[in-house]
């Protein structure tokens, strides 16, 4: 089904920005964007598309160039490794690959696959995912600006797990890790909230909750996932995750900060322009506004 969406919405790449976005905005919340004076989250998100579209977006979202945006911020340490770069499945060395690693694609978010073991890795479903997403601008699904010029590639990472958090009985059985997303909402360079998440592999074992910086629980709630019953246990590198996100995202008016903690060690992830491409409902819609009102339009 989500596929058939994304082919739908890439169908009508021949519609202008503006007016693709209008109907979009309308189709999820039955009501029309304000463009001229944005007020909630979604809406302000909507404008950002229109309207900031500064060259350097292309390279911080880019899976491999990112790597390199980051490093030069916060340090090497922080960047999980690259083991390959190539233009086309057919390049790939997988005699250099070690026996567990991640193939994903630079320019979208569907273009991952999971090898597990090598022995047992179905090379030919692989080549027609990572093939599929090659072809694919990811741009023309929700007309993120800063993706529409990406050069699509495929990069090449270690496997990573966090045998802190994994038993190996259920570490089988996540072909992630286990990993969980810590995602910081930022504004002006300034983290206001993140919201965790994991087991995104399954919608139905699926929590994603938003947090404060107190680690408590915002009010915050997505209508399309179930959030944690319990508080998740707060990771010792907090703090420091808190004060690199602030670096990463300095002269932003809004960026999202995707991090990972794992063994015990903080890793970048990515960086989020317009989460949910600017269309996530909230059960109680003022959180909409609330949000939106920390965000300021005028000139960075």
């Amino acid at each position: 089904m989500q596929n058939r969406s994304k082919k739908i919405k890439y169908s009508l790449r021949f519609i202008p920005d503006k007016v693709y976005l209008q109907i979009y905005y309308f189709v999820k919340f039955k009501r029309f964007c304000n463009f001229q004076n944005p007020q909630t989250f979604n809406e302000k998100l909507q404008w950002i598309k229109l309207y900031d579209r500064r060259p350097e977006y292309t390279k911080m979202v880019d899976k491999f160039n990112a790597k390199m945006y980051a490093a030069k911020i916060i340090g090497k340490k922080y960047i999980i490794p690259t083991l390959g770069v190539w233009d086309k499945f057919e390049d790939i060395d997988f005699d250099s690959l070690p026996e567990q690693f991640v193939l994903k694609c630079t320019h979208d978010s569907n273009g991952t696959v999971v090898c597990r073991d090598k022995k047992t890795f179905n090379k030919k479903a692989a080549r027609e995912q990572i093939n599929q997403s090659l072809q694919f601008n990811y741009y023309y699904v929700g007309r993120e600006w800063p993706y529409k010029n990406v050069k699509p590639r495929i990069i090449a990472e270690p496997f990573m797990s966090d045998d802190l958090t994994m038993s190996e009985k259920n570490r089988k059985s996540y072909s992630n890790g286990g990993l969980t997303d810590y995602k910081f909402y930022c504004f002006n360079g300034e983290p206001r909230f993140l919201y965790i998440s994991s087991g995104l592999e399954d919608h139905a074992t699926a929590r994603i909750s938003f947090l404060t910086l107190e680690w408590k629980f915002a009010p915050y709630q997505r209508t399309d996932y179930r959030s944690y019953e319990t508080l998740p246990k707060k990771p010792e590198t907090f703090d420091e995750m808190i004060e690199i996100s602030k670096k990463l995202s300095v002269g932003h008016r809004f960026l999202r900060v995707d991090l990972y903690q794992i063994n015990g060690q903080v890793y970048f992830s990515e960086l989020t322009f317009t989460p949910s491409s600017g269309l996530m409902r909230f059960k109680n819609p003022n959180h909409d506004k609330e949000i939106g009102d920390m965000m300021k339009l005028s000139p960075n």
